[in-house]
């Protein structure tokens, strides 16, 4: 099977590429760290690998002969950062974290959706945090919730090209963006622990992967609690 992963060079996306290496299968391991990615080759040979930002869209690489077809297309990096005054909002740093959260998406959508297979997979790596609204999460919420929707939308209009979509929806993960916050993280598990249940969850078809599963109930349950009434607990998660 032929694997491409974006934001392969740490955490969820480093831990898959290993892991579909490990397994047989020829991945291809996209990031902007050279070095990161040349450690990964050297831990699996069957790992080749681009180096590209994805925000810089005009100077996306063509994969090689040997990279395509693609059997499975995991679109998973991403980053995250809060708007800490919303008073005076930050607008760069909103675009900043749209643009490689969901603009990027639709590049690489462009650049290699036509390279997966019939009977191919797409994978598109969103987030808990887009079930409930969250303190300062107004840009890194907003743009996992308009990839949680496209990935909905493209599970409908692939569907005639029998091309499959997997959402996955992780609660914490211990990676270097999660290493950056400095408020509590309920049950958070690791990165290679998220990547085996990624992996599994592919494996079985699944077309949404949510987890863990306790966490992921809690973010439901809130959810379903009048706006008004979730309002207030929010703003005491910030109150000083």
């Amino acid at each position: 099977m032929k694997v491409m992963i974006t934001g392969a060079t740490s955490g969820i996306g480093k831990q898959l590429s290993l892991g579909y290496a490990k397994a047989g299968h020829q991945v291809v391991a996209c990031g902007r760290s050279q070095t990161k990615l040349d450690a990964l080759t050297q831990a699996q040979p069957n790992i080749s690998t681009l180096c590209f930002d994805l925000t810089q869209y005009d100077s996306y690489p063509e994969l090689a002969a040997d990279h395509g077809p693609l059997d499975l297309l995991i679109l998973n990096a991403g980053d995250c950062e809060y708007i800490d005054d919303a008073l005076n909002f930050d607008a760069k740093r909103f675009e900043k974290i749209i643009n490689i959260n969901l603009i990027a998406i639709g590049y690489a959508l462009q650049a290699w959706l036509p390279k997966l297979k019939t009977g191919g997979r797409l994978v598109l790596v969103s987030s808990s945090a887009q079930l409930l609204a969250l303190p300062r999460a107004e840009a890194y919420g907003a743009s996992k919730a308009g990839l949680s929707y496209l990935a909905k939308v493209l599970a409908i209009d692939l569907a005639k090209h029998q091309i499959e979509v997997t959402m996955v929806h992780p609660g914490f993960v211990q990676t270097p963006l999660t290493d950056r916050n400095t408020f509590a993280m309920p049950m958070m598990i690791g990165a290679e622990e998220a990547a085996e249940t990624i992996m599994r969850g592919i494996a079985k078809g699944k077309r949404d992967i949510r987890f863990p599963r306790l966490f992921i109930w809690l973010m439901q349950s809130l959810s379903l609690l009048p706006f008004s009434l979730w309002r207030r607990l929010a703003m005491r998660m910030v109150s000083p």
